[in-house]
This record gives C-alpha cells, sequence and structure tokens, in this order.
C-alpha cells in the first residue's frame, strides 16, 4: 500500500514544504527556551496558539475557504489536542526544567513512534529495510550531535524535575506522533481550515490549564524582556502559521514517515544556527553525527522514493 505524490500537487510545494518544516523548526527550541524564561509554560502555549488559531481562521473566511463542517472540525480538535496541547505543551514544559539540546534529543525519538503507531504502512514499513535502518542511523547521529552536552547536562544535575521532564517528553513524543497519523487518515477539507481549529483548540485548553494553575495571578507583563515578546511573536508567525500549516498539508500528501524526518533535521538545523548566531562551535563529533543524520534521511527519502517507482 502506496501514497504516493498526488498528481494536482507540485514538487515544488513540496519541497518549500519540508524546508520550512526542517528549517523554522529547527529553529524553535531555541525562540521557546527563550519566551519561557518570561511567560509561564501554559500561558505561552495560550498566547501563541490563540494567537495563530484566530489569525489563520480569519484567513481562511476572508479567503472563501470558510470555517468547516463539524465532521472536520471535531478531527481537528481531537488531533489539535494531541499534536498541540500534549505534542508541543510537552517541549514547552520540558523546556522550562532541560536545555534544549536535550529536548532535541528526545523529540528525535518521534519517527520510530511514527513506524509503531502507523498501522496501515505496517506491512511496507516495518518491511523495508532501508526506512528502519535510516530511523536507527538518524538516532544514533542525533545522539552523536549532543552527546558532550547531554554529558554535561547529566554530570552537573541532580534536579528531580529533569527526570519528570523525560517522562513528559516521552508522553508528548508518543502523542504528537499519533496525533499526526490521526490528522493524515481522518482529516479532511481544507488544510488551512483545519490547522485553524487545531490551533484554537490547543490554544483553548492551555488557557484553561493557565487559569487553572493560576499562572496569570500575580503576573507582570511590564516585566517581560522584548526578546521574549519577540520569541513569542515568531512562534507564531513563524512556527505556527508557516511551519506547522506545512506540517499538515506535508502529511496529507507525503508518506507519514518521511514527513517525521523533520525530527532528525530539526536539532541539525539548531545547532547550525547556534554556530551561526551563538558563536558556538562545532566539534568533530557533532561533524559527525551531521553527517549520519543526512545519510539517514537520504536512505529513508530513497527507499520511498523506490517504492513509488514500483508497479
Amino acid at each position: 500500500m502506496h501514497y504516493p505524490l498526488k498528481k494536482t500537487v507540485s514538487p515544488f510545494l513540496v519541497i518549500v514544504a519540508f524546508a520550512t518544516v526542517y528549517v523554522v523548526w529547527g529553529s524553535t527550541y531555541f525562540f521557546i527556551q527563550v519566551a519561557v524564561r518570561s511567560f509561564p509554560p501554559m500561558m505561552l502555549g495560550a498566547l501563541r496558539f490563540l494567537a495563530a488559531g484566530v489569525l489563520m481562521l480569519g484567513w481562511c473566511l476572508t479567503k472563501g475557504e470558510g470555517a468547516g463542517t463539524w465532521k472536520q472540525i471535531r478531527v481537528a480538535v481531537i488531533t489539535g489536542l494531541m499534536l498541540l496541547l500534549v505534542g508541543t505543551g510537552a517541549v514547552i514544559w520540558a523546556e522550562k526544567w532541560l536545555p534544549s539540546s536535550l529536548v532535541a534529543i528526545l523529540v528525535s525519538s518521534a519517527p520510530l513512534w511514527f513506524i509503531l503507531l502507523d498501522f496501515p504502512m505496517w506491512k511496507e514499513n516495518l518491511t523495508n529495510r532501508s526506512i528502519i535502518i535510516g530511523l536507527v542511523i538518524g538516532f544514533f547521529g542525533v545522539n552523536l550531535m549532543f552527546a558532550e552536552k547531554v554529558a554535561g547536562v547529566f554530570a552537573l544535575s541532580g534536579n528531580r524535575y529533569e527526570i519528570i521532564g523525560l517522562g513528559i517528553l516521552l508522553i508528548g513524543t508518543m502523542s504528537w506522533a499519533g496525533g499526526s497519523l490521526l490528522s493524515k487518515y481522518k482529516a479532511s477539507g481544507s488544510t488551512n481550515v483545519g490547522s485553524a481549529w487545531q490551533m484554537l483548540a490547543a490554544g483553548t485548553a492551555f488557557m484553561i490549564f493557565s487559569l487553572l494553575l493560576k499562572e496569570w495571578k500575580g503576573f507582570e507583563w511590564t516585566g517581560v524582556p522584548a526578546a521574549a515578546w519577540l520569541s513569542v511573536l515568531y512562534l507564531v508567525i513563524f512556527g505556527s502559521l508557516a511551519a506547522y500549516t506545512a506540517y499538515v498539508w506535508l502529511l496529507r500528501v507525503r508518506p507519514a514517515v518521511q514527513v517525521s524526518t523533520y525530527a532528525y533535521v530539526n536539532p541539525l538545523i539548531a545547532v547550525l544556527l547556534g554556530i551561526g548566531f551563538g558563536g558556538e562551535r562545532l566539534t568533530l563529533l557533532q561533524v559527525c553525527g551531521l553527517v549520519v543524520i543526512l545519510a539517514s534521511v537520504l536512505m529513508i527519502n530513497l527507499a520511498k522514493y523506490r517504492g513509488r517507482k514500483k508497479p
């Protein structure tokens, strides 16, 4: 069973969408960590996704795409809670206690969950040696890239919140994979409308949790630095409106395992941005990890390409 590229879909648009997801989401680790230093985790999620959801739905109404049917909204609400509330929420909360490098490693296990939870594609994925080897190699490459940083984190830490953060990230990664697959197989209608309702559902849930946790009580808005506000703006426009919508669209037109390679490339982009703008140095171990990650992504993409070429 194959999911070939739709004839009406431009290969150029697919490339642009992959590039957006790869590059933009690779930078969001940094901006989330900047924002969460000033905003409580649930409040940050509420601000980000309510703003993005309202903007996206307004765009859809302006362009005549409508607000969607009840069936479409129902699926979008469920997948939005799985993807954004549990999946992204786990990343936001964990980055309050864990360094972004460690978070990136744990999130990179997502492709493995895509394989295990994609039941309709079990026969194809689990019998494709190139895909399995590519996934394992990619995860190994991410660990190589961050091995030195993570070793330093565990050598200096003893905070119990770090252990809790690891568990929450594991649950969040599983939920993200499950929500992505549910969106792929059950979503219908306009991708933009579906994305809007996903973000609105998640933003509303974040707001409820934020109020229950009393994050707004005594919060000093005037004490939030400009860098935190700019980070939220970046997360809304680029992280949600651009990259998340591109991700949901790619799930419709490409195999889920292939789309999941973002989890290997994002940490790579995060490291390169740190070198280019943060003055970080690229070690030999990180270079090895970079090469391994690129090889794994190439292996997975070639495996899917050969699968589409078969009659």
